[in-house]
Parts: C-alpha cells; structure tokens; sequence
C-alpha cells in the first residue's frame, strides 16, 4: 500500500464495519497510517485495522467515545503520542432510531445529536490544532439523504445531520487561513448491513425502483467520494456537500 496519501494519518470514526470499514481501507489503500476508531466493539476494530497490516499498511485500532470530551481529549493525546497527530479526520460515528415524533423520549433524542454533532466538534476541536501543526488537513463528514427529503421517524437524525452540515461549512471559512478543509458527504440508500436498533431502511428511501440508477451504492462508492476530499485531488473543494445518491435527491 503506497500511493498520494503516503505520509498522512488519518482517523476514521465508527470505522468497525460498512461505510467506516470501506473509508478506512480505502485511505490506507493510497498509503495513509490509519487510526481505527470504535465506540465499544474492540473486535471489529481491530479487525479492520488487522486487515489493512495485513495488505501492507500501517494502523492502529483505538476505542473511545467520540460523544464524551475526556475520551476525544484521550484519542488525541494517544494519537499525538503513537503518530504525531492527524492530516484527515473523518466523522463516520452516528447513531441511527426510527421513532415518530411525538413518541421521542428527549433522551433519545440527545443521544443521536451528541454522537454525530456534539462528536464531530468535539473530534474537530481536537484534532484541527494538529492539523495545523502539520501543515493543513480535511476533515470529511457523513451525513446523509435524509435530511434533504424529510423522511418520517428520524426527526433527530435529519437534524444531527443538517447541524453537521452547517458546522462543516463554519470550519470551512474558520479554518481555511489554516490549510483545513471541511466538506460532508451525503449518501443515499447504501448496501450495507443495517443494526437492529437502526430499524429497517424507510420505505421513501430504500425502494431501487425510486432511485434514478435502480440500485443502491456500495459502501465502496461512498468511500472514494470521501477519498477524493480527503487528498490532494479535493485540494480546493471545501465547504461543499457532496451528495452519493445514485440520484435520489438532486440539488
């Protein structure tokens, strides 16, 4: 594994299986030490980062909980300590429900923002003081269709994703002087293996016959979309949502 992202480190969250699984061998596949992060399950962590030692690359395997600070402090420090800090932070982390509305518990509802919002600021203060340390970086962040649709039963997922989407583009402006970009991408009905609290695939979502393509990505098309932001060749991309939705939603 050797390629343009030789040099760089790059963390990827909730990287233990689909879309972060595929983000993270696609980063080390073009050379980058890949940090492996999970909230809870060490073994599909390490199992990620045991696939991508075994095809040549470097990576380390690391739990923490992105959603509390004293453990994002602890994942920079550890980061700092092994790598010497970060080039690419991908905000893969996020929690999905499908609950109506006027059921949600608040606590339900905080739990999904502080996972996908409260952790992307929480990662991206961390992590952009690196950054600048060497020089400049990306940040790339997940969000998703749904929150351009409206779908129903995922009001605190929509808005997780729309405050992400709003915090990538203020780190946009903020950290520009400094070398950083910060873009989101927003895939549409993906392949993927779904957990049994994310609930089955909307209907206004996950029908092939409502996709333009007939068909839904693969986590590996999702992956190279991120891949082109977080190297040279999303070199003046920033700011942006890039959507992957085979099109599904067209802005």
């Amino acid at each position: 594994m050797a390629g343009v992202l030789t040099g760089k480190v790059a963390l990827v969250t909730g990287a233990g299986k689909n879309i972060g699984r595929a983000i993270a061998l696609t980063l080390a596949r073009d050379g980058a030490t890949v940090v492996v992060n999970g909230r809870s399950d060490a073994a599909a962590i390490e199992a990620v980062a045991s696939e991508i030692r075994a095809a040549g690359g470097t990576a380390t395997a690391l739990l923490g909980d992105v959603s509390v600070e004293e453990e994002v402090t602890g994942l920079a420090n550890r980061i700092a300590e092994r790598h010497g800090g970060v080039d690419i932070l991908v905000c893969n982390a996020g929690l999905r429900r499908q609950t109506a509305f006027l059921d949600m518990p608040y606590a339900e509802w905080r739990e999904i923002l502080s996972v996908a919002l409260d952790g992307a600021f929480l990662l991206s203060r961390a992590f952009a003081p690196q950054m600048i340390a060497r020089g400049g970086g990306s940040i790339v962040a997940l969000s998703g269709i749904s929150t351009h649709v409206g779908t129903p039963n995922r009001a605190h997922v929509s808005a997780s994703k729309s405050g992400l989407e709003g915090l990538m583009r203020a780190l946009a402006v903020e950290l520009a002087p400094q070398g950083i970009r910060a873009n989101c991408v927003a895939p549409g009905a993906v392949d993927t293996q779904r957990g049994a609290s994310a609930g089955a695939m909307p209907q206004t979502l996950g029908r092939d016959d409502g996709i333009p393509l007939r068909r839904k990505a693969s986590v590996r098309e999702i992956a190279d979309v991120v891949r082109m932001l977080a190297g040279p060749e999303g070199g003046y991309v920033t700011g942006q949502t890039i959507h992957v939705n085979g099109g599904a939603f067209l802005t």
